[in-house]
């Protein structure tokens, strides 16, 4: 069975982590091997945890998406703060994480 092209084999996203805050808690963010997609775990403790949020990039900009049950007033600010990121911002983002990995 083929691939269709909107399938696309699994991302790996292990790249990282640093930890960053946003919506006043911390968050562990790792990045993608496809250059561009960034996920943001809850730091356990966190009063969003558990809960993770992926920040990708579409044809139409950058799409996010979030799962969890952390509190939501937390992650409702989080999604605020993740939209305004640019796009220096998300590429400065994988630059650091990237920097992790070398240092391990």
């Amino acid at each position: 069975m083929s691939q269709t092209p909107s399938q696309k084999p699994p991302l790996d996203c292990q790249t990282g982590p640093i930890t960053k805050t946003y919506g006043g808690t911390s968050w562990l963010v790792y990045s993608c091997d496809d250059g561009g997609t960034v996920i943001f775990l809850s730091a356990p403790g966190s009063p969003a945890f558990p809960f993770y949020f992926a920040l990708y990039p579409t044809e139409k900009g950058r799409r996010i998406e979030g799962e969890g049950t952390g509190d939501k007033k937390v992650t409702d600010a989080v999604v605020e703060e993740l939209q305004r990121l640019s796009e220096a911002d998300v590429a400065a983002l994988i630059a650091q994480t990237k920097q992790v990995q070398k240092s391990n």
